[in-house]
Order: structure tokens, then C-alpha cells, then sequence
């Protein structure tokens, strides 16, 4: 850009003094910029330490009152960290400009955002198909699988004229199968059917025919609400269902311990990560509000539900004539304006973010 601007400001005891108040302009300006940046950063982070949280919550399933044991910052829980917070100077050094510190931050959540993406896609796809092989294995007689059911001498096998088939019966038909099943077709094997297994509303029968008479039987089983289920025995289908069952629950159990504890490391940074940047936060705004030369103090309070209110109400009579936008915001966000929705905004004639420590959505 090629334009300039030529002014001249009221002169201070020194020159020096006035060209450094002329200065702060620019830092003021930067500062704008960053402000805007770090709503933005304070968003992403909160939302990726929130993702990890759920996702421990997720992959400890049965175990989910160990959850917030595990979500813990650098090895203390979440309140007391907060309520202690001390800057980490080796993650990230106060020589760094506020600029490079956010962009460290953004980098490095970013880092866990992407690794978090990738190792929930493999673990749940393992888990998928673990629990597909599982839901055939359970179930109605009429769908799951029988493998872990029925055993070789079950069948007349390798002959050219004879099969045995498997016939779901309703309990309460039970009577009626074994009084119609050898007149069901012609050439059903008489005394040919056995029980192998029972649920809770059906039992699964053997029975013995003649290949021709296939079709006609499956019909007539039908129309007497027996079902014959779809099924050749097949040893090395059954050995390879089995062992590909016991692969992927040694595979999630292998990988179950590491992903905690990626979980539990990358949990913390993250929430490191953020309650920095709601130091970052306070520190740009309460410049920006207040001026410079810096002179502010920050604090965290932890209000009682009962009193939120009155202490809003005590806070902004103390500091409402710093900004009487603010007290127009909040005055108007008590009256209910169609289309204006004032009190999301929580802006306030003080500095004030949030820091909400219940980052689990348990339904």
C-alpha cells in the first residue's frame, strides 16, 4: 500500500514519551487482530478437548464412572489445576510474541485434532466389525449364525442323494413338527430330525431328505410356519469365522491400553492448551479495555448457583462505568426483543470468559 498518513500529536514531556504513545496505536491495533484470532483459537480447543473427552468416555464402555478419573491435568484433576493455573513457561515461553504463543497452540491441537481422527477410525472400525461378527453369533435362530451350534455328525454329508437341513420350529409347534415333518414332502428320512439347540421362542431341528424333494419341502414348511434356514456345512467357513473373531477382540485388546493412554496424555495437553489461551484471552482484552501501560487484575471466581444472578447484579453496579454498553446490553437482554438475541452474548463492562470443567455429554 503507497499511502501515507502525516499527523501531528500533542507533545508529551519528551519526544520520546510522545513518539511511545503514538506507538501503542500499533500494539492496540495488532492486538485487535489477535483478539478476534483467539476467539476463533479458544472455539477449535475447547472443541477438541471435549472430542477426546467424549471419545475416552466412548472407548472405556462399560467402565464409564473411570472416565473422570482419567481426564486429569498434568496429573491433577480438572478444578484444581484451574484454580491453581500457573503459566508453563517451557511449553510456552512468555519471549515469544502473543501471536507466535496462539500459533504454537494452534499447531499443537491441531496435531492432536488430526491423531485423534485417525486412531478413532481404526479402533472403530475394529470395534464394527468385531460387533458384526458378535451380532451374527446372537440373535434370533431364524438370522444368527450356527456355527458355534451345529457339528459335523449333525449331517449326512458327501452324498449324492441325501441332505440334512436345519428347520427353525416355534416352541409352541413343537407337537406339530413332530407329527407332520416326515409327511411335510414325499422321501423325508423317517425318525430323521433332532433338537440341537433352543432360544427363547424356537428350537433348531435336524431333518433328512431326499435332495429332489428340496423345493417341495421348504414350501410346505412354510405354509406350516416352519422355517428352514439357509445353511451348508462348511468346516473351513466355520474355522475361519471363528478365527477371524478371536484376531479382532485380540486386536482391540491390544490396542485398548495404548489408545487410553493417548487418550489420557493428549486429554491433558489439550486442556493445558486451553485454559492458556483463556489467559491469552484476558490478557488481550483487558489491554484492549483497559489501555496500556498495562494495569489490571485478573481472577477467577467460582459462583454458587443460587447467587449467579445477584453476582452479576454486584458486578456490574462495581464496574458498569467503565462501559455503559455493556449496561444497555444487559439491561436489554432481560426484555424479551423478537429477532434480537442480546444475552448470548454474555459481554459484560468487565473482562469475562467462561471455563466450564463438565466436558462429558453422557446421554
Amino acid at each position: 500500500m503507497t499511502e501515507f498518513w502525516l499527523i501531528s500529536a500533542p507533545g508529551e514531556k519528551t519526544c520520546q514519551q510522545t513518539w511511545d504513545k503514538i506507538m501503542t496505536v500499533g500494539t492496540l491495533d495488532v492486538l485487535v487482530g489477535l483478539s478476534d484470532e483467539l476467539a476463533k483459537l479458544d472455539a477449535f480447543v475447547e472443541s477438541v478437548v471435549k472430542k477426546v473427552a467424549q471419545y475416552m468416555a466412548d472407548v472405556l464402555e462399560d467402565s464409564r464412572d473411570k472416565v473422570q478419573e482419567n481426564l486429569l491435568a498434568n496429573g491433577v484433576d480438572l478444578v484444581t489445576y484451574v484454580t491453581r493455573f500457573q503459566w508453563d513457561m517451557a511449553k510456552y515461553p512468555i519471549k515469544q510474541s502473543l501471536k507466535n504463543i496462539s500459533e504454537i497452540v494452534s499447531k499443537q491441537v491441531s496435531q492432536i485434532d488430526n491423531d485423534l481422527k485417525a486412531r478413532a477410525s481404526a479402533y472403530n472400525n475394529l470395534k464394527g466389525n468385531l460387533q458384526n461378527l458378535e451380532r451374527k453369533n446372537a440373535g434370533s435362530l431364524l438370522s444368527r449364525s450356527l456355527a458355534d451350534i451345529v457339528k459335523k455328525e449333525n449331517f449326512v454329508l458327501d452324498s449324492e442323494y441325501l441332505i440334512t437341513m436345519l428347520v427353525v420350529v416355534p416352541k409352541t409347534n413343537y407337537a406339530d413338527w413332530q407329527h407332520t415333518y416326515e409327511t411335510l414332502s414325499e422321501m423325508v428320512v423317517p425318525r430323521s430330525t433332532n433338537l440341537l439347540f433352543e432360544d427363547q421362542d424356537s428350537g433348531l431341528f435336524t431333518v433328512t431328505l431326499f435332495r429332489k424333494a428340496i423345493d417341495d419341502f421348504r414350501l410346505k414348511a412354510r405354509e406350516n410356519k416352519f422355517t428352514v434356514r439357509d445353511f451348508q456345512y462348511n468346516e473351513e467357513e466355520m474355522k475361519a469365522d471363528k478365527e477371524e473373531m478371536t484376531r479382532l477382540s485380540t486386536d482391540k485388546k491390544k490396542q485398548f491400553g495404548p489408545l487410553v493412554r493417548w487418550l489420557k496424555v493428549n486429554f491433558s495437553e489439550a486442556f493445558i492448551a486451553w485454559i492458556h489461551i483463556k489467559a491469552l484471552r484476558v490478557f488481550v482484552e483487558s489491554v484492549l479495555r483497559y489501555g496500556l501501560p498495562v494495569n489490571f487484575q485478573a481472577m477467577l471466581l467460582q459462583p454458587n448457583k443460587k447467587n449467579m444472578k445477584k453476582l452479576r447484579e454486584v458486578l456490574n453496579d462495581l464496574y458498569k462505568h467503565l462501559d455503559s454498553s455493556a449496561a444497555a446490553i444487559i439491561d436489554q437482554s432481560a426484555m424479551d426483543i423478537p429477532g434480537l438475541n442480546l444475552s448470548q452474548q454474555e459481554y459484560y463492562p468487565y473482562v469475562y470468559y467462561k471455563i466450564d470443567c463438565n466436558l462429558l455429554d453422557f446421554k
